[in-house]
């Protein structure tokens, strides 16, 4: 037999809790004249038949057509209003969940005209808190018929949210001029900007958006790789970042005097390189033409560089490398052809 419940409440703090549904399973049995009992930091968003008939603030409430009217749709008169009748409530927490945590899974991309390689990826973490505005939209739209739900089951939607507007804003604001070393100073009116944009969508699913702070927000440590692998840094510029770090693995080489020379060496090949590119950026600018078959070959060259003169994939030139049929100098992880030794091979 169905356990017939006289006193509805759920007295618990819901520290991580959102809703709470009673019973949890299953349809509760109440009576006309059950009391149901909302704590201080609680609503309760009575349901009959997957319909919310009415939302209990904080305090005592009993259940009667009085105080919901549309209970008069399913409950008559005739058994004295003592029928037990199937319904739900879901208790849910109006407390402010703070200090929730958001960070950037992917750095940002903006462009930064004219610095650096005009592109820059920022990475970014802070604090943000919620509370819930209309319970029984909250309810409706996200939790359903769960019987428990808590804040770690929305979290990631809340996060997307919020870093979907933080991109924006900061797409918007270096648009206006302010360069990724104006932003870190800007940080209490990028959050104020991005509470701004996100208002709606947390309303739409009967939420309010309490506070967004960012702690920090700086470029990313692995900038030149990740903006190579997103396809903002072409060949020649990546090349130039390979030989950088290559110069200073072979500078911090452990055995002495060897490896300050390699470290010598590779600076000068990087000057070379760097004044390459320089060249044949101002080259293609005056002719108006670009792409490989169209730049003077230079110097010291990457394995990839010697591919497109090659016409070939990289691969095929790394296993010429290894084969020992092309020449190439090997710089701490990175290997260097110079001009000479590709046209030997070339002609051989």
């Amino acid at each position: 037999m169905a356990r017939i419940f006289d006193v509805i409440e759920y007295a618990n703090e819901m520290s991580d809790e959102i809703v709470h549904r009673f019973p949890e399973e299953g349809i509760g049995d109440f009576r006309i004249g059950s009391q149901v009992i909302v704590c201080e930091s609680q609503s309760a968003v009575f349901f009959r038949d997957g319909n919310a008939l009415d939302v209990f603030k904080p305090g005592r409430h009993t259940i009667a057509t009085a105080n919901i009217p549309l209970l008069i749709d399913w409950v008559g008169k005739a058994f004295n209003d003592r029928t037990p009748f199937p319904a739900e409530v879901y208790f849910v927490s109006r407390k402010e969940f703070a200090n929730e945590k958001w960070g950037t899974p992917q750095a940002i991309p903006i462009q930064t005209p004219g610095v650096g390689f005009g592109w820059l990826l920022l990475q970014g973490f802070g604090t943000f808190s919620f509370q819930v505005k209309d319970p029984q939209q909250f309810v409706t739209q996200i939790v359903g018929a769960t019987g428990t739900y808590r804040t770690s089951e929305i979290e990631e939607r809340l996060k997307s949210i919020l870093l979907s507007k933080l991109t924006d804003v900061i797409g918007e604001t270096s648009e206006k001029g302010n360069l990724a070393s104006k932003l870190s100073g800007m940080l209490e009116e990028l959050g104020a900007a991005v509470r701004a944009k996100a208002k709606e969508d947390f309303e739409a699913i009967g939420l309010t958006l309490k506070t967004f702070y960012i702690g920090s927000l700086k470029p990313s440590q692995k900038s030149a790789q990740e903006l190579r692998d997103m396809g903002y840094l072409d060949v020649a510029t990546y090349s130039q970042l390979q030989a950088a770090d290559a110069m200073r693995d072979a500078a911090n080489n452990q055995n002495g005097g060897a490896g300050l020379t390699a470290g010598i060496g590779a600076g000068m090949g990087i000057g070379n390189l760097m004044g390459q590119a320089l060249q044949g950026g101002m080259q293609n600018t005056n002719s108006g033409g670009g792409g490989a078959s169209a730049a003077k070959m230079p110097d010291i060259m990457t394995p990839a560089e010697a591919a497109q003169f090659m016409k070939v994939t990289e691969e095929d030139i790394m296993a010429a490398i290894t084969d020992g049929s092309l020449k190439a100098k090997k710089v701490g992880k990175a290997f260097r052809i110079s001009k000479d030794n590709l046209e030997g091979f070339m002609n051989s």
